[in-house]
């Protein structure tokens, strides 16, 4: 499914909004990003024209139901520009823009702008980016050990619902950045509730900030009808170098 949602980046700074779209553009290769930083004449600050034209490209880079796109800001006044845009633009109802944490949120929400999400569901992973709770890795979930699930160094099997298992992860960056956007791809696709060391697995951020490097060993486990195929390619993923998008 191709990206219904674009996403324009507003900063004071055009290189900050152009290193937000570089980094984003990394988790979600097929998802457009317009950058609107600093004034016309090259300055710090924000410009209307700057912010319009970007907002008219990415619309014009997105169609069908749900599509629409995303603006995330840097700043108070910024976020003045990118009002005004919305309020004189022909077609404000596919725009949302969202005063959340800019990197984060356009790292999150751009994955699941990657997966095909709609615009109310990718603004809603924006929005979400208030602060977080500290990710606590649970306890293992108690089950008896049964023979391996496709190369996974460990695995145990509770139900017909709920698959767990150990991998190492062989990627030189370990779990982060497009690793981490590789994991929460491949999750989507299966019909089961994954988690790593406790983390969200279809969280990019929660991932990331397990802070997981090349060679340490985490714990997988999928509740859902998918449960056992999610843990074995996901093991199958994660012990495999350089894991691609």
């Amino acid at each position: 499914m191709s990206a219904r949602v674009a996403f324009v980046i507003v900063s004071h700074s055009t290189a900050l909004a152009t290193g937000v779209c570089e980094l984003a553009a990394q988790m979600a290769p097929d998802v457009r990003f317009e950058a609107a930083g600093g004034t016309d004449d090259g300055r710090i600050g924000t410009s209307y024209d700057r912010v319009e034209s970007a907002l008219e490209a990415a619309l014009g880079a997105v169609g069908g139901e749900g599509s629409g796109v995303i603006i995330l800001t840097d700043l108070g006044s910024a976020t003045m520009t990118v009002e005004s845009v919305i309020d004189m633009s022909d077609d404000p109802d596919r725009v949302r823009f969202v005063d959340t944490a800019l990197v984060e949120a356009a790292v999150a929400s751009s994955v699941r702008a990657q997966l095909g999400d709609t615009l109310s569901q990718v603004a809603a992973v924006a929005a979400s980016l208030a602060p977080r709770p500290e990710v606590v890795p649970s306890e293992e979930t108690p089950g008896a050990p049964v023979p391996l699930i496709n190369g996974a160094t460990e695995a145990v099997q509770a139900s017909a619902m709920w698959a767990q298992g150990n991998a190492v992860v062989a990627d030189p960056v370990g779990l982060h950045a497009r690793p981490a956007a590789a994991f929460v791809r491949l999750a989507a696709s299966f019909d089961a509730e994954i988690t790593v060391n406790g983390a969200d697995g279809g969280s990019v951020l929660d991932l990331m900030s397990l802070g997981v490097t090349q060679g340490d060993t985490v714990h997988i486990e999928a509740n859902g009808a998918d449960a056992t195929a999610a843990v074995a390619a996901l093991t199958d993923m994660l012990e495999s170098a350089n894991a691609q998008l």
